[in-house]
């Protein structure tokens, strides 16, 4: 902790509603202090890992947040040892540029295994992780999410979860009600990802149109997002 003053904290961004919602609770929260955004992108890609959403998106997302956005480049199907390699290098230059950093804030929700590796990963370099929305009610979480304003659409869906055709729907009450009962409402156990492009803390929309879906891996079906000018 630093002797005055509020908290630096980095916050794992995934382009996401946990992550935009994770990210209000600490902006709310004076005793932290938001230095970056915190992103895997797969570079020959040039997108978001795992969600597929381009760089550009991600770049004008940052920008309408008004925060720095650190990127953690990684490498098609990288190993569990490059990510966790990069990641260390990336807030070892991080630590070495803040002082007083020592904690990155996630999404999570309940997922115990996902936060046990997040903790012993940066435990490993000295830091700790923070989960400032860990095991709040979900459904109650999803549709706090849209009550709060924000607008997001899923880039992402696992089509051994949940049906191909909800891939570039828009995340609101609608949706909610379409889900399956087997599906979380957050989407928690990967059956979905989403972008965030309005809503608090947005000074403005990122503004972009629904391009092709695709099939990868024959499981996975994309939205493909594409940018379009500002008006």
């Amino acid at each position: 902790m630093t002797g005055s003053g509020p908290q630096p904290v980095l916050v794992a961004w995934s382009g996401g509603k946990d992550s935009a919602l994770a990210l209000r609770e600490i902006v709310s929260d004076r005793s932290y202090r938001v230095t970056a955004l915190l992103t895997t992108v797969t570079g020959e890609y040039d997108r978001i890992s795992m969600h597929g959403v381009r760089r550009t998106l991600l770049e004008r997302q940052a920008a309408s947040l008004g925060l720095p956005l650190e990127q953690v480049v990684i490498s098609p199907g990288a190993t569990n040892e490059e990510y966790e390699g990069k990641m260390a290098a990336t807030l070892a230059a991080l630590r070495d540029r803040v002082p007083g950093l020592d904690t990155v804030v996630f999404g999570d929700l309940f997922l115990a295994d996902i936060r046990a590796y997040r903790e012993r990963m940066l435990a490993r370099i000295g830091m700790r992780a923070l989960f400032p929305l860990w095991r709040r009610d979900t459904p109650a979480l999803a549709h706090e999410f849209v009550r709060l304003g924000y607008r997001a659409v899923l880039v992402c869906v696992d089509a051994q979860q949940l049906a191909a055709e909800f891939a570039g729907r828009e995340f609101d009450g609608d949706l909610l009600r379409d889900l399956p009962s087997t599906v979380d409402p957050c989407g928690e156990n990967g059956e979905f990802h989403t972008f965030v492009y309005a809503g608090p803390g947005l000074r403005h929309e990122v503004r972009h149109e629904r391009g092709p879906v695709v099939l990868r891996d024959r499981r996975f079906v994309y939205c493909d997002l594409v940018e379009t000018a500002a008006r």
